[in-house]
């Protein structure tokens, strides 16, 4: 009796064995089209999107198009829809393969539509879609979505997917743009206590005349640098501004460093730029300015506007010396180099957290981590109100520097005895 029960047993697990296994599921790679970047315009229809899908084709660039292809890199087509999730289904009456979303790069939202009061609902339909993931870079181009990935032509990589992954990483790297994603703009947006900064770009140059002299190599937006040559006309610079899931501002290369080094979270520790020369103004130095030390944030909460006391610290190496002024062999130049450095620095982050207090009415740089701490439990917490209270705080800034190296070779040749 025991031996027929078992034998049962072992057939009814054998059965659904059988059913558990296979692959009548399976989709074979080329049965799916691999979405690599989406674009977000404004739709003139009420509660309607344009919706860009940059379809990327994986057989450019490797070995199964055997070194040469006549097909294009990629394919992108527009249509207009209630939300992206859905369109995939629209989007397959012109495309062939199932459209998929585990390879997707960026999010690409026109300025336009990142400044509508309706953008935080389309852009939380992210958040329901299993394939979309949190690490999803977000981008803000200055023209429509739609006219980005169709300008956006890269010259050194012929594969989009990859030359997102790699502009984006660099750019971070460099502190010219913000380490903007998904992820961290759900959780600063429903903190409501910060400002949330995200990649700023374009593919429309301005011209030369409407371009204005830069004194610094970071005091551009994107679309604003000159260049020259055969190029991709994109680039990668500055950072749009979000209070409470809505463009209102934006901060060029220079301002987005001096907000990431402010920011106590931010991995931006290396930064190559120039400053004038103290002795010769008309020169200017080209320095590595390194993060050295955590920033110490000191915040005071009382009857009064809060009052909020920083300090910095980073190591400066000057990597030229076009005025001549031999500064590794020369201790009092050093000392007055270093103090001009401090003040300089100084200066600039003022300038950047008077703007984020009059203009913007709330900052970036994640400081209420600090004021959280203050309080014994979160309602306490808001009910303050971290947002409204900033503009109105006392904020000082001190910078500590200390020079580095003077570049690979110390001694600087007397310009005059050389061409006497």
């Amino acid at each position: 009796m025991r031996k027929n029960k078992n034998r049962t047993k072992l057939l009814f697990i054998c059965i659904i064995a059988f059913f558990l296994t296979g692959c009548w599921d399976k989709t074979e790679v080329e049965e799916k089209a691999y979405v690599i970047g989406l674009g977000l315009d404004k739709a003139e229809e009420e509660n309607k999107m344009e919706i860009t899908f940059l379809i990327a084709n994986p057989e450019v660039g490797t070995l199964l198009s055997g070194g040469s292809s006549s097909e294009p890199p990629h394919e992108i087509i527009t249509i207009t829809a209630n939300d992206f999730i859905s369109a995939r289904n629209t989007a397959n009456t012109v495309v062939a393969k199932a459209l998929a979303y585990p390879l997707l790069k960026v999010i690409v939202v026109s300025e336009e539509f990142a400044k509508d009061d309706n953008f935080i609902r389309h852009i939380y339909d992210t958040t329901k879609d299993r394939e979309i993931r949190r690490d999803i870079r977000l981008l803000v181009s200055r023209e429509k979505a739609r006219v980005f990935f169709e300008e956006n032509k890269p010259r050194l990589e012929t594969r989009p997917h990859k030359y997102f992954q790699f502009i984006t990483n660099r750019g971070v790297e460099t502190g010219m743009i913000p380490d903007s994603d998904l992820h961290k703009f759900y959780k600063v947006t429903e903190g409501d206590a910060d400002l949330f900064l995200a990649i700023y770009t374009s593919t429309q140059n301005k011209s030369e005349e409407e371009n204005q002299k830069k004194a610094s190599e970071d005091e551009f937006l994107a679309g604003e640098l000159d260049t020259k040559g055969k190029k991709n006309t994109t680039q990668f610079i500055g950072s749009a501004v979000f209070k409470e899931g809505k463009m209102i501002g934006k901060l060029n290369g220079e301002e987005t460093r001096v907000a990431l080094l402010l920011d106590p979270t931010s991995d931006v520790k290396d930064i190559l730029t120039t400053y004038p020369d103290p002795f010769k103004p008309e020169y200017r130095i080209a320095s590595r300015v390194i993060k050295t030390k955590e920033n110490i944030v000191s915040i005071e909460l009382g009857q009064g506007p809060p009052k909020i006391d920083i300090k910095m610290f980073f190591v400066v190496e000057v990597l030229s010396d076009p005025a001549m002024i031999n500064y590794a062999k020369d201790f009092k130049k050093q000392e007055k180099l270093k103090k001009y450095l401090e003040e300089n620095i100084s200066k600039k982050m003022e300038k950047v957290i008077n703007k984020t207090q009059e203009e913007f009415k709330g900052e970036p740089f994640l400081w209420s981590i600090y004021a959280r701490k203050q309080f014994m439990t979160i309602p306490e917490y808001e009910k303050f109100d971290w947002m409204k209270s900033y503009p109105n705080a006392d904020v000082s800034v001190s910078v500590a520097v200390n020079l580095g190296e003077f570049g690979k070779q110390t001694k600087v040749v007397d310009l005059e005895e050389m061409r006497d």
